[in-house]
């Protein structure tokens, strides 16, 4: 018995102990928030994106001369919003993204604080039409178009088809997407945008075997060969397979 209470008081002496060696933390909890827009600075309109495409990377500068990046994810609709910061001085810039590039921007993060990008997209995809030929068989007709002279490379051109509205790169069914990818011929690894002909930068994707009585998401990407190896990508367009 003497030997179980010693026990007991030795424990209760190593708890105060340990106690009275934490400090409390008397740093203010995340209580500043940021959120916005990227726009299309020819258009004035929320940029086409999918999940995962690109983000907003920060970097509190007055905490750290060397912060450790965190990104916020880009929303479908291009918005983007993070309410969980820390107050502070940032260096805010566009991580990914199939844009050409944008300087990074300092601000003072508080509640409430907003900050709209403005890009121009490496291409435009326009006159994005999908339309069912026959009862199973897709046809989708697109064009590229090139806002400034001198954009990188193209890796490969493809559709996305998914059943949900979260469709493109990582988020397709393969059999209506990857199978379907159009590639430079060879030997040409990735297509130059000056030596691409008309039909190149105008192409037709027919995509057979849609499953009946199903609703799919579809939208067109073009890949390109920068750092990131973004695509820029198309309006989503619903498509009902009778």
């Amino acid at each position: 018995m003497k030997r179980y209470s010693r026990a007991v008081i030795w424990g209760l002496f190593i708890m105060a102990a340990v106690s009275s060696c934490i400090k409390k933390d008397n740093f203010d909890g995340p209580n500043a928030s940021l959120e916005g827009t990227v726009m299309d600075e020819t258009n004035k309109i929320a940029v086409q994106t999918c999940t995962g495409n690109f983000s907003i990377r920060l970097e509190q500068i007055d905490w750290s001369d060397v912060p450790t990046p965190q990104n916020i994810p880009i929303k479908i609709d291009g918005t983007y919003k993070n309410s969980k910061l820390f107050a502070g001085h940032y260096r805010i810039s566009l991580f990914g993204g199939a844009f050409w590039p944008t300087a990074p921007q300092e601000l003072d993060i508080r509640q409430g604080t907003r900050l709209d990008f403005q890009v121009t997209p490496y291409l435009y995809i326009n006159d994005f039409t999908a339309e069912l030929i026959d009862s199973t068989t897709l046809k989708l007709k697109f064009s590229l178009a090139a806002p400034i002279e001198g954009i990188p490379n193209i890796i490969d051109i493809q559709p996305y088809v998914n059943t949900t509205t979260i469709v493109g790169p990582g988020a397709s069914i393969s059999q209506y997407s990857e199978s379907r990818r159009l590639t430079p011929k060879s030997p040409a690894t990735v297509w130059e945008w000056s030596t691409m002909t008309p039909a190149e930068k105008s192409p037709e994707i027919i995509i057979p075997n849609m499953l009946r009585g199903r609703t799919f998401y579809v939208r067109v990407g073009a890949r390109l060969d920068d750092t990131q190896k973004n695509s820029n990508l198309s309006p989503v367009i619903e498509i009902k397979v009778p």
